[in-house]
């Protein structure tokens, strides 16, 4: 005769069976379903779909989907933002981070490896979940006020004129940034985009001759 097992213990036996798929994996095809499809026209089923997992398993690992996408945001910057903040830990200068950042926004946005353009931007367009929407636009607009305190720093030690608007600068930077995003999600080659941030940088303060920009990989 079979003696069935306690409910208590049934669920305790249960709960420690390891997941039967990969949770990195499944993160990752989140990332790029919202990547491409935006936060409000991205169901679970499509998530579901994306990451070959049901619904339960989707929940019991994940949470719901605005648990998910906040997940999925943090991965994201780890993943592919990077090159939106490391030239600013790496060069000596706003100018030179900014022109790096652009540059490197040029090739990030239109690798052929993932979705085009940034999450970050264009993930909440259209969209009516004011959370998300408000947490994405403080991320913009976290790096808009990190990209002016570093002009300010420069104006205060000479690297850039005492009359910078160094607010006015930050912004038309990050302007710069969001455009090219959507340029590359509207078919934007890399090399175009390249010109957009040469043009860009025409626009930064400095007292001698602009140097050329940076060679193309």
């Amino acid at each position: 005769m079979v003696t069935e097992q306690p409910t208590a213990a049934r669920s305790a036996k249960q709960r420690g069976r390891p997941r039967s798929f990969d949770r990195d994996t499944a993160l990752e095809q989140a990332i790029r379903t919202f990547w491409e499809r935006g936060y409000e026209a991205t169901s679970v089923a499509d998530l579901t779909r994306a990451m070959g997992i049901g619904p339960p398993s989707l929940y019991a690992a994940f949470g719901d989907k605005r648990s998910l996408f906040d997940e999925v945001v943090v991965e994201y910057a780890a993943r592919y933002g990077a090159f939106g903040t490391r030239p600013f830990d790496e060069e000596s200068t706003a100018r030179a981070a900014v022109e790096r950042m652009l540059r490197d926004a040029a090739t990030e946005f239109t690798d052929p490896g993932h979705p085009r353009g940034c999450l970050i931007i264009s993930a909440a367009i259209n969209c009516t979940t004011s959370e998300v929407e408000q947490a994405l636009r403080e991320k913009r607009n976290s790096n808009v006020a990190s990209m002016e305190t570093r002009i300010r720093a420069d104006i205060a030690t000479g690297e850039l004129p005492p009359d910078t608007d160094a607010a006015a600068l930050a912004r038309y930077s990050g302007a710069v940034l969001q455009g090219m995003s959507q340029q590359a999600r509207d078919g934007a080659s890399r090399e175009e985009l390249e010109h957009v941030a040469e043009l860009a940088m025409l626009a930064w303060p400095r007292g001698d001759r602009p140097q050329e920009f940076a060679a193309r990989a």
